[in-house]
């Protein structure tokens, strides 16, 4: 039986998709295995920028609200409202405590978000505040204003107000993203440095469904049912063994060995099959995109647009898809399908293909424009292969990724008669040689944070964290300044448009493939569900009939 589940819009009008824990259940074994994937850089929830760490966290922290299967719910704040000019939100807290038992309050809230403001603190998801439109937090992150001027305050331990200088109907769910989560204070302060207190039991503090009790540098990580958590009588599981296998094909085999039970990647060349013969393999549809980053430092790569666009143009996207077969889709642009605008349009379609073609039609225009790039480098078509093939395409391993190169390399190759090496490296050290530029092409990908498709865009302003390609466009950033600070939604919307026109007109990225995400969860795990961003939920997972 085909097994083919699509997250799709109606989930982010409350409709989930996924079984709800029953009233009682007699699960004999309470022990979940799973694979995590690649060891997360940290578990600090200020510090994370990644979806594995975003996992882990996602069930050791609870933040104001905790969304499921598109369906935001009440969290640690009970209740909320706005204010009826929009300008005020006040969330009102549940009684609740830290895993050490002590009572956590609003002012936990305010120490870990100006903790996340704070460019000492080097978040990489800093740059994330300005999307809040919470008054005073783009001064305190970009402009050294004070963060005693942020706008958030807590009148009483259950209390927190939220100041922003816009109405800004996502800021709801948006709270409830990790970057947003509590900390306390005395754990962080035991063992700041890179979040290392995050990682140790000795230390560490949580406030979610589980806490960490075990924790083992490249091999994984024991959760154990926090006893103290809110809503602690809810939770079936008392331990979850984390792995940190990064090869999808051992994790397969460990999965077929009833070693793991759930698992987050599986290797390419199965996925056709899983899909339709296998009732505990899961396809969901993802808003973010699968691209690669042109670095525009490089001394060639940098400095042709019409170059960078004749790459984009000389691959086939729906091969791409096929070959990978885990519903993806042929990406014509950055932002995916999903995200709708003032008028209630589209605004992936509204926005266009910007010539981008999802099949191979694009071919000859790619040969001529590589020719024009050659002209305006000063080469002759011959030298500029020679100078294109001296690149290296690099990307963290997995058989999916190498996969994606490969093709990639081969299109190139035949379309234009470069070759591009290829380089693949643990995921840790790829990360690194991605953000410090270390690179010619590089493997990248953007899931969004919350339902703007500045979610998206954002991170090719300058400064970001984010900006792979060390993209710098002034008029870009004027842009997205200007859709920051818009009073209404149609100005809002105007802007990103017109950023979007101008970052696909440089074309610091490859567009590739709109992303799905894939799971693997044995028939006897029940309950779990899943983030629209991607992200695992376990807080009703329970085990029956293992």
């Amino acid at each position: 039986m085909k097994k083919l589940f699509v997250v799709a819009l109606t989930l982010l009008l409350g409709l989930g998709l996924f079984a709800c824990n029953p009233t009682t259940t007699e699960a004999s074994v309470t022990e979940l295995n799973w694979n995590i994937g690649a060891e997360p850089l940290t578990i600090d929830p200020t510090l994370n920028g990644a979806s594995d760490g975003g996992d882990v966290i996602n069930q050791t922290f609870e933040g104001l609200i905790r969304e499921v299967n598109g369906v935001v719910s009440p969290g640690i704040a009970e209740s909320w409202e706005f204010s009826p000019d929009g300008l005020t939100v006040t969330f009102h807290l549940r009684d609740s405590k830290w895993s050490d038992g002590s009572d956590l309050t609003a002012a936990d809230f305010i120490y870990s978000w100006k903790r996340g403001m704070d460019p000492a603190t080097a978040s990489e998801y800093s740059w994330i505040w300005e999307y809040t439109n919470i008054v005073g937090a783009y001064a305190a992150v970009f402009e050294d204003g004070s963060l005693d001027d942020v706008g958030i305050s807590a009148p009483d331990a259950n209390t927190l107000v939220v100041e922003l200088i816009q109405p800004t109907d996502y800021i709801v769910s948006l709270l409830g993203f990790y970057h947003f989560l509590p900390v306390k204070q005395s754990a962080v302060e035991q063992a700041p440095e890179g979040g290392a207190w995050a990682i140790d039991p000795e230390i560490v503090v949580c406030n979610g469904p589980f806490i960490l009790t075990e924790y083992t540098l490249g091999s994984g990580l024991v959760l154990e049912k926090n006893e103290n958590y809110w809503n602690a009588d809810a939770i079936q599981l008392t331990k979850i063994n984390g792995e940190f296998i990064d090869d999808d094909a051992s994790a397969y085999i460990a999965y077929q060995q009833g070693n793991l039970d759930v698992i987050p990647t599986v290797p390419a060349p199965l996925i056709t099959a899983l899909i339709a013969e296998d009732p505990e393999f899961y396809v969901f549809a993802l808003l973010g995109t699968y691209y690669a980053n042109f670095n525009m430092d490089d001394p060639l790569l940098g400095q042709s647009a019409k170059l960078r666009l004749a790459l984009t143009y000389s691959i086939d996207r729906e091969a791409i898809c096929e070959a990978l077969s885990a519903g993806q889709i042929p990406a014509t642009g950055f932002v995916p399908r999903g995200f709708v605008d003032n008028t209630g349009a589209d605004f992936s379609e509204t926005a266009g293909t910007y010539g981008i073609a999802s099949d191979d039609s694009m071919y000859d225009e790619a040969v001529v424009l590589f020719a024009e790039a050659a002209t305006e480098l000063g080469m002759t078509v011959a030298q500029l292969r020679t100078a294109v093939s001296e690149k290296v395409y690099l990307y963290n391993t997995s058989t999916g990724h190498q996969l994606v190169a490969e093709m990639i390399q081969a299109s190139w190759s035949t379309n234009l008669g470069v070759n591009v090496s290829l380089e693949n490296q643990d995921w840790a050290i790829f990360q690194n040689s991605r953000k410090d530029g270390d690179y010619s092409i590089a493997r990248g990908g953007w899931l969004t944070d919350f339902m703007d498709p500045a979610g998206m865009i954002a991170i090719f302003t300058e400064g970001n964290a984010y900006n792979d390609p060390n993209y710098v466009s002034e008029e870009f950033n004027t842009l997205m300044a200007e859709a920051s600070a818009a009073t209404t939604a149609a100005v809002h919307f105007a802007k990103l448009y017109d950023a979007l026109d101008v970052l696909m007109a440089d074309m610091p990225i490859l567009p590739i493939y709109y992303y799905s995400d894939i799971l693997m969860v044995q028939s006897y795990v029940k309950g779990w569900g899943r983030s629209v961003l991607g992200t695992i939920d376990l807080t009703k997972c329970y085990i029956e009939g293992k």
